[in-house]
């Protein structure tokens, strides 16, 4: 009796699961989704029953490439589902749904800088094709040293040729879960201050 029923529980549970395939099932064939593209990154481009309009471009340093139809597009900053959802939107003007499927080719090398009150200070490389936060940038430039003030965090980023600085406090982003992260970009710097003692 407890076979059978044991048998159907397995069953029951197991058929929400039917049809699904996993995510990024081929292992290095796509970036994580939360991976944004940025100058430099070389881009494949294929339209649904368009190959004329197939491409391979490089993503330019304003963030946008030259796509034939529409001219320049821009995806840079952007993830590659939602890079895709700007081309298929530029294109409807001239196709009938038009579905866009972009694929990273070669990442850019990208870079980041910590400063400061840091075990190793210096320019390290990020990796190819995920995010990465506050938290795990200080955390590959060594952590802290001991006289370190985690609430006292500078990053500068150039945004739009203008430099933007945001005052962080990384020990608050540590120890709240709840906290959102604050995530690291190709070009930054982040000075970490020190304590007053």
């Amino acid at each position: 009796m407890k076979t059978p029923l044991l048998l159907l529980l397995c069953i029951v549970y197991a058929l929400p699961l039917l049809g699904q395939t996993p995510k990024d099932a081929s292992p290095g064939s796509a970036p994580s989704s939360n991976y944004r593209l940025s100058a430099n990154d070389l881009v494949q481009v294929k339209v649904f029953q368009e190959d004329d309009l197939d491409a391979t471009l490089r993503i330019s340093k304003d963030g946008t490439i030259q796509f034939p139809l529409i001219g320049s597009a821009r995806i840079g900053g952007r993830t590659v589902q939602e890079a895709a959802l700007t081309m298929e939107a530029a294109l409807r003007e001239y196709l009938t749904r038009p579905q866009v499927a972009i694929r990273v080719m070669e990442y850019s090398k990208r870079r980041f800088t910590v400063l400061g009150q840091v075990m190793k200070p210096g320019a390290y490389e990020m990796p190819e094709d995920q995010a990465m936060n506050l938290l795990e940038a200080i955390g590959i430039a060594g952590g802290y040293t001991r006289i370190a003030n985690p609430a006292k965090v500078i990053l500068k980023r150039k945004v739009n040729g203008a430099e933007t600085i945001f005052k962080l406090n990384a020990k608050t982003m540590a120890t709240d879960g709840e906290n959102k992260r604050f995530d690291v970009l190709p070009g930054d710097t982040i000075l970490v201050g020190e304590s007053i003692l």
